[in-house]
C-alpha cells in the first residue's frame, strides 16, 4: 500500500538531545534509548470514515516523536498499518449499500490527503491488513502449534489466543481483571462467547461466514484475521522482535495494545515487545466526547474544504499536551489562527532575539515528553519580542521559522 507524499524536513544547527517519553506500562516518563535506528509502530485507521481530529492529534504526536529522533541524528524506521478489513468497515459498507473495498480505498486515500496537508512525515512502510493476511495466518498457525491458541468446537473455524500463555498479560495497561472485563466488550471484545477458555481471550482468526469476505488460511481454513494479531505480525515482520515505541490513542491501550504485545511476545519469546507504549489523549468537541455514535466528529477534510489552514489545525491540536484528553472549540481554532498569523509576521521581521537560544529551548521542551504547550509558549515569547523590535540578530527570524518547521511541523 502506498503512503502519502512527504516533504523535506529542514536540517537544524547542531544536534538534538535525548527524548523522554511517558511509558504506559511503567506509568512514568523514561528516556527513549534507540540504537542508530529508531523503530516505531503506530496503529492506523480502520477506513470506514474520514479522518477526524482525534486521528489527527494522535498522528501529530508520533510525527513529533519522529522529528525529535531525526533531529538527534537517528535513522527512523516507522511503520503504520491500515485495518482495511474489520467488522466496523463491513457494517458501514452494508449500512450505506456500498462495496467495502471501494469504501476502504476511498477513505484511505482521503486519510493520505489529510496527512499530507497536515505535514506528517510519512511512514517508511504503510501496510494494509489485507496484504498481510498470508503472514498473519502463518503466525496464527504457529500459536496453535505452540499451544498458545485454540479452536472453538462450534464448527465456526474461529481461533482464539489463550491469555494463560501470556503470564505477564496486563502489565502494559495496569488494569485489574474487573476493569478489563468491563472495557473488553466496549472495544470489540466478546467476553460472553461460548466455548472460550477465558472471557478475555482475544480472537486471532475468524472462520469464513456466509456473506462475509474471507481468504485462504491454509491449515487454518478460510477466514480473516483478528485485529490484535494484525498489528503484532506487521510490526514483527518489518521492525524486528522488539521496537522502541508502540503508539496510538489511549483507547487502544486495552485491549488492542495489550493483546498485540502478548501475541508478539509469545511468538518471539522476548519481553517487553516495546520499550515505550505511548498513548495520546482523546479529542472532544465543546466539552463532549467526540464519537461517531454522537455524530459530533470534526473531520480534517471538512475543515480543509472550509478553507481552514491545516497549519492552524495542527497548531490548535498542539496547544494541549498530547497525553491529555482535551476539547476542540471554535475559540481554540481562532486562537490557533491568530497565533499562526503572529508567528508568520515575526518570521519576516528584520531581526529578532537569539535564534540559537530559541532552538535550544524548543529542543528542551519537546525532549521532555513532547511538551508542546511549553514549546509554543517559547515561540510566542520570541515572536512578541521580534515584533516589538527588541532583538538584534538578523539571522534569527530565519532560524525561528526553520525550527518551527523542523521540530513542530509548521510551515510559516
Amino acid at each position: 500500500m502506498e503512503s502519502w507524499t512527504g516533504h523535506e524536513v529542514p536540517r537544524l544547527p547542531g544536534r538534538g538531545g535525548p527524548l523522554t517519553l511517558f511509558d504506559s506500562a511503567r506509568r512514568g516518563a523514561h528516556p527513549s534509548r534507540p540504537g542508530d535506528v529508531a523503530t516505531m509502530y503506530v496503529c492506523g485507521i480502520t477506513p470506514y470514515d474520514a479522518t477526524h481530529l482525534g486521528h489527527a492529534a494522535t498522528m501529530i504526536t508520533f510525527d513529533l516523536v519522529q522529528r525529535m529522533w531525526l533531529d538527534a541524528g537517528l535513522t527512523v524506521r516507522y511503520v503504520q498499518n491500515v485495518t482495511d478489513i474489520d467488522d466496523p468497515l463491513l457494517e458501514r459498507a452494508e449500512r450505506d449499500g456500498e462495496d467495502w473495498k471501494v469504501l476502504a480505498m476511498r477513505e484511505t486515500a482521503l486519510f493520505r490527503e489529510d496527512m499530507e496537508a497536515l505535514r506528517m512525515i510519512p511512514p517508511a512502510h504503510y501496510v494494509g491488513a489485507v496484504e498481510s493476511i498470508p503472514d498473519i495466518a502463518d503466525k496464527v498457525l504457529t500459536l496453535l502449534k505452540d499451544g498458545a491458541a485454540y479452536r472453538l468446537d462450534d464448527g465456526t473455524g474461529d481461533v482464539y489466543f489463550d491469555i494463560a500463555a501470556a503470564p505477564e498479560f496486563g502489565y502494559e495497561s495496569n488494569l485489574s481483571r474487573a476493569e478489563m472485563l468491563e472495557i473488553f466488550p466496549e472495544r470489540g471484545g466478546d467476553p460472553e462467547r461460548a466455548g472460550k477458555r477465558d472471557p478475555l481471550d482475544p480472537l486471532l482468526w475468524r472462520g469464513a461466514r456466509e456473506g462475509e469476505p474471507s481468504w485462504p488460511g491454509g491449515d487454518l481454513g478460510p477466514g480473516r484475521p483478528g485485529w490484535h494479531i494484525e498489528c503484532a505480525v506487521i510490526a514483527l515482520n518489518l521492525l524486528g522482535e522488539s521496537i522502541d515505541v508502540q503508539g496510538g490513542g489511549n483507547d487502544l491501550l486495552f485491549p488492542h495494545h495489550e493483546c498485540s504485545a502478548a501475541h508478539a511476545e509469545r511468538l518471539t519469546g522476548r519481553s517487553p515487545f516495546a520499550t515505550h507504549y505511548v498513548h495520546a489523549g482523546m479529542i472532544g468537541l465543546n466539552g463532549e466526547k467526540m464519537s461517531k455514535s454522537k455524530g459530533n466528529l470534526v473531520f480534517v477534510s471538512r475543515l480543509r474544504a472550509d478553507r481552514v489552514d491545516p497549519m492552524a489545525v495542527r497548531l490548535g491540536l498542539m496547544a494541549g499536551h498530547y497525553r491529555a484528553d482535551r476539547t476542540w472549540t471554535d475559540e481554540l481554532l481562532a486562537a490557533a489562527q491568530e497565533r499562526l498569523a503572529r508567528w508568520r509576521r515575526a518570521a519576516t521581521a528584520p531581526s529578532g532575539p537569539s535564534g540559537d537560544d530559541f532552538l535550544a529551548g524548543v529542543r528542551e521542551r519537546l525532549g521532555d515528553d513532547l511538551d508542546t504547550p511549553g514549546a509554543l509558549a517559547l515561540a510566542d515569547d520570541w515572536a512578541e519580542r521580534a515584533l516589538a523590535g527588541t532583538g538584534t540578530d538578523p539571522e534569527a527570524p530565519a532560524l525561528f521559522a526553520t525550527t518551527v518547521d523542523a521540530l513542530l511541523g509548521l510551515r510559516l
